[in-house]
């Protein structure tokens, strides 16, 4: 794709013995450069109209009382979307703010257009007009609290909790219900912190993580999270249908008791999703209905241990005053420990999400999640702790349930029902007591005053569960949908209705939940998910630890009551609990976490959350780049750390594809661009599309452009001022000019002048010429020369590194018509393919160490034999002296592993006479200076033109020149099929040697050589060594 652009070489604002005006540089268009933006200027005040919104000065008048484009604050200008039924303003740019309007030609846009408004496009005034209507939203009690509350009392209060107390005792009980408290407890001031940084979307547990960590953690957490919701809702459907199966009689069982409770399950979780399709409105009014009725079943069992029991609930274990003889553990089973018992009990505790994940259905859920998930955390702990005492204090362990199993002169009675009367030590012997904490799961409905409200308690408890998991997991998983971090669950991303329902998510968790209630063993089922719950909690928390140690200005949490050192706290509990309760469920948890991360990590998607992943690279780079200058540098761990003088990455795609080869995961490597003044300077040399080109083609490589006027001041900014600290450039790689003969001389110049500065900056330097060129964009390039409008509203050229184009001489006053490569359209284009991406399989790699230049020729070649593709290559080494003195030549102290020296002992023979009389000759008549002539061509004197070539800084040079021409002699004898020739660079005496002549030099050593070659010449300091301090 080409952009056509305009410049006028007149009207360059580059003034004598001035800096450049960098705001004429500025593009007078709008950033997108769409159509449907609109402005005017009507002598007093710009308006512009996006489509969405028709802005003014106006506002900022009534505030300031002056007249000035300035806006006034507003949060608008800080939203990402628009408000339903409202249209959206911007600020106007610093481009408008800063520059004159009375020297624009092009009034541009008073509001720079922004992504949102570019993807509105022209239909976004229509749907302005008809404001869409407003979904259900929740406050923090009954979005939030009330949900938190009713998932937390799940299945495990009513028949797990009195049974955990028969087996750790009240006191451990208490032990792990404050364990399990203090984990969420702290959970729930991270899960605050976090959400009070921002504006939070739907997508909950996954949304507070991925916005904080990155996708990558985000990612895999969200997936396992979702995953374990919907395992959640089997778990709670199980104790539903326990609690159905047990109340049904011997006669009226379906099939068998297990069946019967997979039956249950079956039905009762069909109809929870009837109730989550038909929107969250009903959803949330089943809700309150479900709190009630549990608050009712706790208020009927509190009174219950209250009541005198009677001889029935006494022959079941009902005493008053047992607080005592429970307190101490009495484990039994296979799981009868403490960790088994926190593993069963956890689950209960891990609702504090509930009001999280369904972040995209509150009001305010920077105020609703905080207030109501930490109020949640104590009330249910205050309960449960009330429960566990209470049951554990008029319940014994092991009771007959027989009316005449009362205390006769037996001496031998065993529990503490004998002293109220009653001998259960038949039972206890035989361990086959049907009642007591120890082995009935319905202890509580026995405790109770009217026992089928404790069922009821039981179906709204687990059915409210149930239902806040169905509702969760499916939110959750369709943020991740939309996000397109995983392939294959797009199609579960997309919503119905107002609300945005994921109807599809929610048939996807009733498939899940429905494999899982055929294990129809609530003990089996529970610590599967223990894990994944507590795998998510540690990356809540360290999220929070995380984003907080990495001092971003963007972590501003408006909730303060959090520690980073308490949440670093809960994150390591929380791994060590995983290890504790089950280590090989922690591990295939952890395996999958690693796993999924891995899968992102490598796919890389296109997205940027400002995690606090970025904020700490920032903060190591940082760390780092100051401790390396508090070390001096040493030899050994010299780096090739190159500045590549590329332009646009993608116009030379070769020298960017042959530096990255040796630099990738070594050293620095920064591809320069300098762009010469025009008015669209300052956004071509910033554009952002060279970066994606590189990251596309997989070049680890920064970009730096820089506007200048011309191009060797442009390098010169660059040799200076590029890198920071110790990763600064050492090294600059350039192309070989190829149209020098062709160009003007004072491009020669400025060309030679760029290897001086160089050198005078004590930069190694390499020079690469290919046969086929460098420079892809000029086969695209066309010149067309041709009058046009002033007011032509076409796109401004940028010109790029023009010192290595040909830069044919033109009417000064005319206006030139240039087709030219755009950057941005290069990103979507196929990527060309070179030379330097393909194997080189078993050729050679030609290294001419001619000159001794600190051991940069000899490194280079080194890099690229430890790459893959250059791996089965053989290095051989050429130098020149006496073929007797071979072994000295040897280059085996370096390690280098170049075994293979040749000794060339012709190389300082005289070339062939044809070399040098007609070849060298014909480069350098159009240079050479004539006795008789005493000025320049363009009537200068011999100062001004250091490119002419006088006899004698030809004689002067001689020595030089022949050596240049036996070497590509010798080059054409030696390393015709090499895969490339590396040599070491001629140097040219600043003053005494003329560019034209030193442009010969190079010429001569690398022409007609189908290899590319690299002229290399360090900066005579070594960079290797054979010692090893």
């Amino acid at each position: 794709m080409f952009s056509i652009a305009l410049k006028q070489m007149e009207e360059l604002p580059v003034a004598p013995n001035e800096g450049i005006s960098l705001s004429a540089f500025r593009s007078p268009f709008s950033v997108s450069g769409k159509e449907g933006c609109k402005y005017s200027f009507d002598g007093s005040s710009y308006h512009y109209s996006d489509g969405n919104s028709m802005t003014s000065q106006r506002s900022s008048q009534i505030l300031t009382g002056f007249d000035t484009l300035d806006a006034a604050p507003n949060y608008d200008f800080y939203a990402n979307t628009n408000a339903p039924g409202r249209a959206r303003r911007t600020r106007p740019s610093l481009f408008q703010l800063h520059s004159k309007i009375e020297d624009d030609s092009f009034p541009p846009p008073l509001y720079e257009e922004t992504s949102a408004h570019r993807e509105a496009g022209d239909s976004s005034e229509e749907e302005a007009e008809e404001p869409l209507s407003e979904p259900t939203r929740f406050g923090w009690v009954k979005g939030v609290m009330i949900r938190c509350m009713l998932n937390i009392w799940g299945v495990i209060l009513y028949l797990r909790l009195p049974w955990i107390t028969a087996q750790a005792g009240i006191g451990m009980t208490w032990v792990i219900i404050l364990l399990s408290s203090c984990i969420t407890g702290i959970t729930g001031l991270s899960t605050s912190a976090i959400a009070t940084n921002g504006k939070v979307k739907g997508g909950g547990t996954y949304f507070l993580i991925s916005r904080s960590l990155g996708p990558e953690l985000g990612g895999s957490i969200g997936l396992i999270f979702a995953f374990a919701n919907a395992v959640a809702v089997a778990m709670h459907t199980v104790g539903f249908a326990e609690t159905v199966q047990s109340l049904m009689q011997s006669g009226t069982k379906m099939v068998d008791p297990t069946n019967d409770i997979r039956i249950i399950g079956v039905i009762t979780v069909t109809c929870l999703l009837a109730i989550s399709l038909a929107g969250m409105e009903w959803e949330s009014k089943a809700q309150i209905v479900f709190f009630f009725v549990i608050l009712v079943s706790f208020a009927n069992y509190l009174v219950g241990t209250f009541m005198p029991a009677t001889p029935q609930k006494q022959a079941k274990g009902f005493f008053m005053d047992i607080f005592v003889e429970n307190f101490k553990p009495n484990y039994r089973g296979l799981e009868g420990s403490f960790f088994g018992m926190f593993s069963i009990f956890f689950p209960s505790a891990t609702g504090i999400l509930a009001g999280a994940n369904i972040s995209g259905d509150l009001k305010d859920p920077t105020v609703a999640i905080p207030r109501g998930t930490l109020m949640a955390i104590f009330w249910t702990t205050v309960s449960y702790i009330i429960i566990a005492g209470t049951i554990g204090g008029c319940v014994v362990r092991d009771a007959s349930g027989g009316i005449n199993d009362t205390l006769s002169n037996n001496n031998d009675c065993l529990g503490p029902a004998c002293k109220y009367g009653w001998d259960f030590t038949a039972c206890i012997k035989n361990t086959s007591c049907p009642f007591g904490l120890s082995n009935q799961y319905q202890t509580m409905s026995m405790v109770s005053g009217f026992a089928p409200l404790i069922a009821a308690g039981i179906f709204g408890a687990t059915l409210s569960s149930a239902l806040a998991c169905l509702v969760s997991a499916p939110k959750v998983f369709q943020c991740l949908c939309k996000d397109n971090l995983y392939p294959l669950i797009g199609f579960f991303g997309k919503g119905f209705g107002k609300n945005d329902e994921p109807i599809r998510g929610y048939v996807l968790t009733y498939i899940i939940a429905i494999c899982f209630i055929l294990i129809a063993e609530l003990n089996t089922i529970a610590p599967i998910i223990s894990n994944f719950f507590l795998c998510s909690y540690a990356l809540i928390n360290f999220s929070c630890f995380h984003a907080s140690i990495t001092n971003s200005p963007g972590w501003r949490p408006s909730f303060r009551f959090y520690s980073k050192w308490l949440a670093l706290l809960g994150a390591v509990v929380s791994v060590i609990i995983m290890f504790l309760l089950t280590w090989w469920a922690a591990l295939i948890a952890i395996g999958i976490v690693i796993f999924l991360l891995g899968y992102v990590l490598y796919k890389k998607p296109s997205v940027n959350w400002g995690s606090s992943v970025q904020a700490g690279s920032y903060n190591m780079a940082l760390s780092y780049c100051v401790g390396l200058n508090q070390v001096d540098e040493h030899i050994k761990n010299y780096r090739p750390q190159c500045l590549v003088l590329s332009g646009p990455p993608s116009c030379r795609p070769a020298l960017v594809d042959f530096v990255g080869t040796f630099t990738k995961n070594l050293s620095l490597m920064m591809c320069a661009n300098v762009v010469t003044p025009s008015p669209s300077a300052l956004n071509a040399s910033r554009n952002s599309s060279h970066v994606t080109w590189l990251n596309k083609r997989h070049i680890k490589s920064f970009y730096h452009g820089v506007v200048a006027k011309d191009l060797r001041t442009g390098v010169q900014m660059l040799l200076q001022g590029a890198g920071l600290g110790r990763v600064r450039p050492n090294v600059l790689m350039m192309g070989f000019k190829r149209d020098w003969r062709r160009d003007t001389s004072s491009s020669i110049e400025s060309y030679i002048g760029i290897i001086h500065d160089a050198f005078d900056l004590q930069y190694g330097l390499c020079v690469l010429r290919m046969k086929e060129g460098l420079d892809t964009s000029r086969s695209a390039q066309i010149e067309c020369p041709f009058k046009i409008n002033k007011y032509s509203s076409l796109p401004v050229f940028i010109a790029v590194n023009p010192g290595f184009e040909a830069s044919p001489k033109r009417d000064v006053n005319s206006y030139v018509v240039l087709v030219t490569v755009d950057p941005d359209p290069m990103v979507t284009e196929p990527q060309p393919f070179t030379v330097f991406q393909s194997k080189q399989g078993k050729k050679t790699i030609d290294v001419y160490w001619l000159f001794d230049d600190g051991g940069l020729t000899l490194l280079i070649p080194y890099l690229l034999k430890r790459k893959k593709r250059w791996a089965r290559c053989k290095v051989r080494i050429f130098v020149g002296g006496d073929i007797q003195r071979k072994e000295e030549q040897k280059t085996d102290k370096f390690r280098l592993g170049f075994h293979d020296v040749e000794v060339l002992p012709d190389i300082n023979a005289r070339p062939q006479p044809e070399q040098y009389g007609s070849l060298f000759e014909d480069l350098i008549g159009p240079y050479r200076l004539n006795p008789d002539q005493k000025d320049c061509e363009d009537g200068q004197d011999n100062q001004n033109c250091p490119w002419m070539v006088s006899d004698e800084e030809i004689d002067r040079n001689k020595t030089k020149t022949l050596r240049q021409i036996r070497l590509n002699e010798v080059l054409q004898d030696y390393s015709r099929d090499a895969a490339i020739i590396v040599v070491t660079m001629p140097v040219g005496r600043r003053g005494q040697c003329p560019s034209a002549l030193y442009m010969a030099w190079l010429e001569t050593v690398s022409r007609d050589l189908r290899p590319p070659v690299l002229m290399v010449r360090g900066n005579q300091e070594n960079v290797l060594t054979f010692y090893c301090q």
